[in-house]
């Protein structure tokens, strides 16, 4: 799979001398026309692709349809291809290492447009996380401005407009 990009987080300046903790993860994209299946999450006010951490040993398409089902209640997940590998080190919040390394593994899919229920974490359900189809530019607009005008923005909304902005091109 092709990877797409290497992001190191600003407070990340280089990796000497840190522990560094690497968590593999999937990303799925689910997109009828200009309309995308994302994630909104109220907490940080931004859109980001379903997806999430694979169980040690986790196959990573079955981890994917796994997370996107978990997160949507997506059904009939098909068609399944490579989309690219998205890569990044940021600050860890606890304290048995310094760095976390994320790869994520993105794939794109075919889904049915009726959602099930879904079977989010507790902090998912916390952080006010909703599956809905957005059209891709207002979603791509709407996490712009938040990662220039809010101060709530989480960790992971860069890498999410990267993605929704490599994902745009491709509809062009």
């Amino acid at each position: 799979m092709q990877k797409l990009k290497t992001h190191y987080h600003p407070e990340v300046k280089n990796l000497e001398n840190k522990s560094v903790f690497t968590r593999l993860a999937t990303r799925s994209i689910a997109i009828q026309g200009n309309t995308i299946l994302l994630l909104y999450t109220k907490r940080y006010e931004d859109y980001s692709l379903p997806g999430g951490g694979l169980d040690v040993n986790e196959d990573k398409i079955e981890g994917m349809k796994r997370e996107l089902n978990e997160e949507t209640g997506a059904k009939n997940i098909k068609n399944i291809k490579p989309f690219g590998i998205y890569e990044e080190y940021r600050p860890w919040y606890k304290p048995d290492f310094d760095v976390q390394h994320m790869i994520s593994y993105c794939y794109t899919c075919d889904i049915n447009k009726e959602l099930g229920n879904t079977n989010l974490e507790a902090y998912e359900t916390k952080n006010g996380m909703k599956a809905v189809w957005v059209n891709i530019h207002k979603a791509i607009a709407h996490n712009t401005k938040i990662m220039t005008t809010s101060n709530k923005k989480g960790l992971s909304i860069e890498r999410e407009t990267f993605l929704l902005k490599r994902i745009a091109e491709g509809l062009k």
